[in-house]
């Protein structure tokens, strides 16, 4: 018999085990609990515990390694030719792990003869976490935090300039760009796609107070000069005054901006500050910078920055939200990510900046956490 909880989920948390050079495997197949060897009574007249053996059907694999190695080389393991590595010895065995203390049928267990009742730490519950602060000229400033149930703690703050910044266990904050950056939308075009729609406008429309209703904006696209294919502007550049003039001297009736789904005039700026903090300009950078507050002191490739972060927030040996905290999240966000998905997702991060931006114009609600 397997345990979708419990037992059973710890041990597939925990397996399998690989040494360094990843020659060998240790897997975990089953588990069973045997019955307990002495009645709760006996054990209460013997001062023993009251326990059934735990054993675990475990699989070792031998992967098959080359003949020759070259001198100063680690052997590595053979892989065919769809990169897969081929097994050489598989051994399984049924290991005896130790006797498991069990619960009577009052809920409670026999330690040594005596009756205990095991009393849990109070631990916060996992999900997300929306809080509004009053900063002391008056403005309301939110965050968010993210509670796991094993893992990294992860919390956004917008401050007093519009700029969300993230600290990762408390650790020294860095925008909440470079982290989306670090997962792949390396480009200020990529994070702009993410939280805004598109709209054509004529750069020399007016507003009531009589100024450039473009002011502000971000361009969707780069200008280039129509007779020599010059760039006059790149894309995602904030629209100023000198922007609005190379336009119109251009002739340019329409251009694309970014906007948000809501009502003109009410478009966050905290993704547009927060890129002009951001001190990396792509994917790499992000890696390295973020890997820098992590690991402090290594010098690390992008390769080795990538896992690192992979580890903190997407192994889910290393993080567990729970299903709890999984359900809190989705029902929170509006997600329909599956309930065993139990480590965070990019839409989990993005969906919360999301929010943190909603929460700043006025809409959403924050959490009583008292």
């Amino acid at each position: 018999e397997q345990w979708d909880f419990g037992l059973d989920r710890v041990f597939s948390e925990i397996f399998p085990i690989s040494d360094v050079n990843e020659n060998f495997t240790l897997e975990y197949v089953t588990a069973s609990l045997g019955d307990p060897k002495y009645s709760v009574e006996e054990c209460i007249e013997r001062d023993m515990t009251y326990a059934a053996p735990l054993k675990a059907t475990l699989r070792l694999v031998v992967w098959e390694r080359p003949q020759e190695v070259e001198e100063g080389e680690k052997p590595k393991p053979v892989k065919d030719s769809d990169g897969e590595k081929r097994p050489g010895d598989i051994i399984e065995k049924e290991v005896y792990l130790g006797d498991l203390p069990l619960l009577t049928e009052l809920g409670t267990f026999i330690i040594n003869g005596a009756e205990r009742v095991v009393v849990s730490q109070l631990h916060r519950s996992p999900g997300v976490v929306f809080e509004e602060n009053i900063h002391p000229n008056g403005s309301k400033l939110h965050s968010a935090r993210i509670i796991p149930f094993r893992g990294s703690w992860v919390e956004f703050s917008i401050d007093i300039n519009h700029i969300c910044y993230v600290h990762i266990d408390k650790k020294k904050k860095f925008p909440a760009t470079a982290l989306l950056r670090a997962f792949g939308y390396g480009m200020d075009a990529d994070i702009y796609r993410l939280f805004f729609k598109t709209k054509t406008v004529n750069p020399m429309a007016v507003d009531k107070q009589g100024n450039k209703e473009i002011l502000g904006n971000v361009l969707v696209e780069e200008i280039v000069d129509r007779e020599t294919g010059e760039v006059l502007v790149e894309e995602s550049t904030e629209v100023d005054e000198d922007v609005v003039e190379l336009l119109e001297r251009d002739g340019r009736k329409k251009v694309k901006v970014y906007t948000s789904e809501q009502e003109v005039g009410r478009d966050s700026p905290i993704i547009k500050n927060t890129l002009r903090k951001d001190p990396t300009t792509s994917e790499e950078e992000a890696l390295s910078a973020i890997y820098s507050l992590l690991r402090p002191g290594d010098a690390p490739n992008m390769e080795t920055a990538r896992a690192a972060i992979e580890h903190v927030f997407f192994n889910p040996k290393r993080y567990d939200l729970g299903r709890v905290g999984r359900y809190k999240i989705n029902k929170r966000l509006g997600l329909d990510i599956p309930a065993h998905e139990a480590v965070l997702t990019k839409e989990d991060f993005i969906e919360i900046l999301r929010y943190l931006m909603e929460l700043s114009e006025g809409r959403g609600s924050t959490d009583d956490i008292d």
